[in-house]
């Protein structure tokens, strides 16, 4: 039986960072067995002699921490060696090495990324429009998008648009339904504005169609979950983003971040021309 470790995150801020960082890591350890133990807005030594007491009782405890400000991480430093914890400081060393390449000193404020600048407002107006723009609701302004993405049901529309809106996209969505035209205001703002289709292999949108209808106890039509028809549902999509000559991203073995890249990367092509 392989050891189950305790993973502590000391964060000084809300931990998001070091979260997104940690599951990065883990993913290349498939045999990594771990409870995920959060400690945020970690900031006075109090905290920390409380973390480290609590990890003294508990066996295989591993810490990881993003503590920006140098007195309070050094301490933290100090007193897992002390107590033979094994620890890994995230930041630090990138912040310091930045520091000497851009020869300023860095600010070293906690949360430093959420602050209420006109970065954090504008991620807020994105997330906004791109909920009240979700599953086609409004159509009538779509050319404000950053990105429009189109497809069939189920084929990660909604998640994508969420998670690009989180980045600061404002991005509309807006689903292909059987026997139906697309919106001639789509077809509009398509020559101005990012589209993309969003396609998936048929046995896997059949499975993701099953499971939303029992779990949400949906009532759908049978076709719905008929594999005949989503396959030619697919092949119409595929015609469609072909004809409009919009680039097409097949979803089926890609995470939502992983769809969200691809465009980001389109995106950011498309602007530096």
């Amino acid at each position: 039986m392989n050891k189950v470790y305790q993973v502590y995150q000391v964060s000084d801020s809300t931990g998001e960072t070091l979260d997104r960082i940690f599951i990065a890591l883990k993913a290349q350890f498939p045999d990594f067995e771990c409870k995920t133990i959060h400690y945020s807005f970690t900031r006075t030594k109090n905290q920390v002699d409380k973390i480290i007491s609590k990890s003294k009782s508990e066996k295989n405890v591993i810490i990881l921490y993003t503590v920006v400000d140098n007195e309070l991480s050094k301490y933290l430093f100090l007193q897992t060696k002390k107590n033979n914890i094994p620890s890994f400081e995230v930041l630090g060393n990138l912040i310091a090495d930045f520091s000497k390449l851009l020869k300023q000193e860095a600010s070293r404020i906690p949360s430093g990324q959420h602050a209420l600048d006109q970065e954090y407002y504008k991620r807020i107006e994105a997330v906004q429009f791109t909920m009240s723009h979700d599953d086609g609701k409004i159509i009538k302004d779509l050319d404000k998008s950053d990105v429009i993405l189109v497809g069939i049901s189920r084929t990660s529309k909604t998640p994508t648009s969420i998670y690009l809106a989180n980045r600061g996209y404002k991005v509309a969505n807006i689903p292909i339904i059987p026997n139906k035209n697309l919106p001639e205001n789509l077809i509009e703002s398509s020559k101005k504005t990012f589209v993309v289709g969003l396609v998936c292999d048929v046995n896997r949108l059949l499975d993701v169609r099953r499971n939303r209808i029992h779990s949400m106890h949906e009532d759908r039509p049978g076709n719905y979950t008929n594999e005949k028809e989503i396959q030619n549902e697919l092949e119409s999509s595929k015609k469609l983003f072909k004809k409009y000559n919009w680039p097409i991203i097949d979803v089926t073995r890609k995470s939502v971040e992983e769809t969200a890249a691809s465009i980001i990367k389109t995106l950011d092509i498309l602007h530096s021309k």
